[in-house]
């Protein structure tokens, strides 16, 4: 599963290199250039393209448009896939308003709070109340949402989510989630990510001084 899921991660990855690629002009690629441009190999490239029934000319390559039509039906980016986000604190709001979603077939929908000082009904998406969230996705047959709540309230965001309906989570709470095992959840922690970061820069730093002296 692990190794599923970064082979999807890919594919996502090289369709959006090939939007860029497209808008430039080029219509035929070869595996070298997708893994030049992905930092990986080029028989990882066609490891990827195998395990989808993904297929080039070894002497023309990958048709660029062929290529890009496929990825987006493999990838579900041919429907518009509606989405919504329980939390309109800051990550909540920088999400709803990044417009790259809608450029890809996601929509955010609604967001849904507990502070009445939040509800906005009329805006676009709505900000409802938290008691609205299994009616509206239940009704609406939303299949993806986003928990964006303090950790101690984000698994009765889950519970909530998966009687409604739900099959997809991003979990930005940084706590570990109770889920069935039919029920797809990624966890961002952004805080261990940053952390990450500055520890790599620390530890640069360290090497840099030891090969000075």
């Amino acid at each position: 599963m692990k190794l599923a899921k970064l082979s999807v991660m890919r594919l996502f990855q090289y369709k959006e290199f090939l939007i860029r690629a497209k808008s430039i002009g080029i219509k035929n690629l070869f595996s070298d250039d997708l893994a030049e441009a992905m930092g990986t190999t080029s028989t990882q490239v066609r490891k990827d393209f195998s395990l989808f029934g993904l297929s080039g000319n070894k002497r023309a390559g990958y048709k660029l448009d062929d290529l890009l039509a496929q990825l987006n039906e493999l990838l579900g980016k041919n429907e518009k896939q509606r989405v919504v986000i329980v939390g309109a604190g800051n990550i909540g709001r920088a999400l709803m308003k990044y417009e790259g979603f809608y450029k890809d077939g996601l929509e955010i929908v609604a967001l849904f709070d507990s502070d009445p000082n939040v509800y906005n009904e009329t805006a676009t998406p709505p900000v409802l109340p938290l008691e609205h969230l299994y009616e509206f996705v239940n009704r609406n047959k939303i299949e993806v949402g986003v928990i964006a709540v303090p950790y101690h309230a984000a698994q009765q965001v889950l519970d909530i989510m998966i009687l409604a309906g739900i099959k997809g989570v991003m979990n930005f709470a940084p706590i570990a989630l109770r889920a069935p095992k039919d029920l797809y959840i990624n966890d961002v922690n952004l805080k261990l990510e940053l952390e990450s970061v500055a520890y790599f820069v620390n530890a640069l730093k360290r090497d840099r001084t030891k090969n000075d002296v």
